[in-house]
C-alpha cells in the first residue's frame, strides 16, 4: 500500500480522478478510507502454496473478482493502471491487459503474482537492476528505486534522536518485524534484553500480539536500564525519527527494507522470514552483498543475535562502512520516478 500512496502522492494534481481497487477486508480498507480516496474492493485469493482443498474456492474467488474488474473498468474507464502487486492485482490485470498499465515491483525477485502481472504490463518498474533477470525479456523496464513514505524524510540523528526521547550519545539499536511484528525476533531480544541495554538504547517495535508480555518484561527491569529501553507496539509517524535515530537495524528482509534503510545509510542485521516464499531471503541477499548489512536465520536468533549485536556495536569502523554502502544503494525521488512512468504510459491510451 505504501509505495502505491507515495506515488499517488506524486501524481497529485496531474492525474484526476483515481480510482483505488483492493481486497474487500483487512487494513487496507482503513487505510485508504483515511486519505480521502475513491475505493472499490473485488473478491481474489492467491493460489501459490495453496492445498488442493483450498484451490477450488480460491479459483471461483478469481473469477468473481475478474468479473468485478470487467465492471469497473467499464464504469471507470482509466487511461493507465498501476500495479503494485498482489493477488488482488491479478484479476484487474486480466481484465485491463488491452490497456496501458504500470507495474512496479518492490522486492528483488517477483513472486508468482508479479510475474504473472509482469506479462501483461505495458512498463515495469523495479526497485534494483537486479530485478531484470527475473522479468520477461522483451519488458520496458526502468530502475526507479523503492518510494518510501513522506514522513520517513531523512533526519539528523541528534534531532531524531531527541525526538523519541533518547540520549543522544548512547548507541542505539532499533528493531522491528513487520507490520504485525515477529514474534522470534520480539522473544531472542527479550532473552538478551539485560544484556543489551547495558551497551545500547533499544527501540522495539513490537506488534501489537506480544504487546503484553513485553510490558511485563519491561516493569521488571531494572531502572537504570528501563530508561535504556523504549518500546512500542506501533510506530506509524514517528517511524522515519526511528530510523535516523538509530546505529543498527535489526529486522525482516521485506520490500520496504530496501528503500527505507537506504534512505538513511542504516546498516542492519537481517532475518528473513522462514515461513514464506523465498522473496526475503533474495532481499537480504541483495542488501549483504552489497556490505550494507548481515543476514541472520531465523532459527539461529536465540544463539547468535545478541552476540551479532555486540560484534557490530564494538566494530565502528565496520560499522560506518557498511551505513556508507547501504546509503549508496539509495535512489533519489523514486515516487517522481515512478510517477513519470505512469504519467508516459497513460500517453499510450491517447495514441490507439
Amino acid at each position: 500500500m505504501y509505495p502505491a500512496l507515495a506515488v499517488l502522492n506524486a501524481l497529485q494534481g496531474k492525474v484526476d480522478p483515481v480510482l483505488w481497487v483492493g481486497s474487500e477486508t483487512g487494513m487496507e480498507v482503513d487505510l485508504i478510507a483515511r486519505t480521502g480516496l475513491s475505493y472499490q474492493a473485488i473478491p481474489a485469493a492467491g493460489l501459490h502454496g495453496v492445498g488442493l482443498r483450498s484451490l477450488p474456492g480460491n479459483l471461483r474467488q478469481l473469477a468473481r473478482g475478474y468479473r468485478s474488474a470487467r465492471q469497473i473498468l467499464q464504469d471507470f474507464n482509466p487511461d493507465v493502471l498501476l500495479f503494485t502487486g498482489g493477488y488482488v492485482a491479478v484479476p484487474m490485470a486480466l481484465a485491463a491487459r488491452r490497456r496501458p498499465s504500470v507495474l512496479y515491483v518492490p522486492d528483488i525477485e517477483p513472486g508468482l503474482a508479479l510475474k504473472t502481472l509482469a506479462r501483461f504490463a505495458s512498463h515495469i518498474a523495479i526497485t534494483a537492476p537486479e530485478t531484470r533477470k527475473y522479468l520477461p525479456k522483451r519488458s520496458a523496464v526502468t530502475v526507479t528505486g523503492y518510494p518510501t513514505r513522506l514522513e520517513l524524510t531523512r533526519l539528523e540523528k541528534p534531532a531524531a534522536r531527541k525526538q523519541l526521547g533518547l540520549d543522544v550519545k548512547t548507541p542505539v539499536v532499533l528493531v522491528f518485524g513487520g507490520s504485525k511484528g515477529a514474534h522470534s525476533i520480539n522473544q531472542a531480544v527479550l532473552n538478551c534484553l539485560n544484556k543489551l541495554l547495558d551497551q545500547a538504547q533499544v527501540v522495539h517495535i513490537t506488534g501489537q500480539a506480544d504487546w503484553e508480555n513485553v510490558k511485563q518484561v519491561t516493569s521488571r527491569l531494572p531502572k537504570a536500564l528501563r530508561a535504556r529501553y523504549h518500546a512500542h507496539a506501533y510506530l506509524h509517524e514517528d517511524m522515519g525519527s526511528a530510523l535516523a535515530a538509530a546505529d543498527l537495524a535489526v529486522c525482516r528482509a521485506g520490500a520496504s527494507t530496501l528503500g527505507e534503510l537506504p534512505l538513511v545509510g542504516l546498516p542492519a542485521i537481517l532475518i528473513p522470514y522462514p515461513h514464506a516464499w523465498r522473496y526475503q531471503k533474495v532481499n537480504a541477499d541483495y542488501l549483504a552483498k552489497h556490505g550494507a548489512g548481515l543476514v541472520l536465520e531465523d532459527a539461529m536468533l536465540e544463539v547468535e543475535l545478541y552476540q551479532t549485536i555486540h560484534r557490530m556495536l564494538n566494530e565502528p569502523g565496520k560499522l560506518s562502512t557498511m551505513q556508507s554502502a547501504m546509503r549508496s544503494l539509495a535512489i533519489a525521488d523514486a515516487p517522481g520516478k515512478i510517477a513519470a512512468v505512469v504519467l508516459k504510459t497513460a500517453e499510450l491510451r491517447k495514441h490507439d
